[in-house]
């Protein structure tokens, strides 16, 4: 939602045939429905493309550079935003196949902020840490997927209007990174919040927290804009880092 608000009319013409009737938000979850699809793609490859977990106390995390992949082989989150640019980028590729990398590196540059997409493989990026929310046995991980979000009784819809920004030197400082930036900000973030060790989440958690959420979730959408402004607008501003371009040129 907050992308769609940050795309230049050039980029959001581009995206018309990829969105086939579809919008930004619309296809944002598309990555994740398609998991319980049959084929062998989804049920056994596709769960991967979803985060990248690090050993715990790995405070200084680094990620090597895969200058070629295809769909098959990708590893982590950061190679499946690698791929999805590559295809996005190239002239032969299908319409269709430009479809499915739209739709993948959407989902991923939100997925890419949740910092808990980027925490620990001893617990599954929290998934295997309980918690209570307000008397409600859930995990760690859904608790920063949805569950601090949906507490604000808002849609997300409202969510998204509610922490949009027009502030251009926060923009821009947003824009000045690359994906691999991405995930380690949100492995960060996950490795302090391991270091809370709070099982019983009530007001005070979401008083600390919820503003990690929000600026998060600004920072996806700003940075999915500038991504998609890059690809398919030579005259916007480009996200220099994570399309490689040369580090003269100027944002």
């Amino acid at each position: 939602e907050i992308a769609s608000k940050h795309i230049t009319d050039t980029t959001r013409q581009a995206l018309i045939p990829l969105l086939d009737g579809e919008s930004l938000p619309q296809i944002a979850t598309w990555a994740d429905e398609m998991r319980s699809a049959p084929e062998q793609f989804w049920q056994k490859k596709s769960s991967r493309w979803h985060y990248i977990n690090f050993k715990e106390g790995d405070a200084d995390p680094h990620f090597d550079s895969h200058a070629h992949h295809n769909k098959d082989t990708v590893s982590d989150i950061l190679e499946g935003m690698e791929y999805s640019i590559s295809v996005l980028q190239n002239q032969k590729a299908s319409l269709a196949e430009k479809q499915f990398a739209l739709r993948f590196l959407v989902h991923l540059v939100g997925d890419s902020h949740q910092p808990f997409h980027a925490g620990r493989s001893e617990d599954r990026g929290g998934n295997n840490i309980s918690v209570t929310f307000f008397g409600q046995d859930t995990n760690l991980h859904s608790l920063w997927d949805s569950k601090l979000i949906e507490n604000e009784n808002l849609s997300y819809t409202e969510f998204a209007q509610f922490i949009n920004t027009t502030n251009q030197a926060l923009i821009m400082d947003y824009l000045t990174s690359s994906p691999s930036d991405w995930l380690i900000e949100s492995h960060n973030i996950a490795n302090s919040i391991y270091k809370e060790n709070e099982t019983n989440v009530s007001y005070s958690y979401i008083y600390k927290n919820l503003p990690i959420v929000k600026t998060r979730l600004q920072q996806g959408g700003i940075r999915l804009a500038g991504l998609l402004n890059s690809l398919f607008d030579k005259s916007a501003k480009p996200l220099v880092k994570a399309l490689k371009m040369p580090t003269d040129s100027k944002l």
